[in-house]
């Protein structure tokens, strides 16, 4: 299925977000997470369904000054 990931189309096989995380190589990274503009905590990632269309946003916490 096509979603959009950080403003970019992309092709997933992935159904969860848990799934798409893994797919990126982010599985285990500290990052924060919505699908279509709505905060997903990482407890929920697992159980959020992903459907053609959605929109993912994939955000590391940054440093600096």
């Amino acid at each position: 299925m096509t979603i959009t990931l950080n403003g970019e189309p992309r092709e997933t096989a992935a159904r969860t977000l848990a799934e798409l995380l893994d797919e990126t190589g982010q599985a285990g990274a500290k990052v924060a997470t919505a699908v279509n503009e709505g905060f997903v905590p990482a407890a929920r990632r697992a159980e959020t369904v992903l459907s053609p269309g959605d929109r993912v946003e994939i955000v590391a916490p940054r440093q600096g000054g």
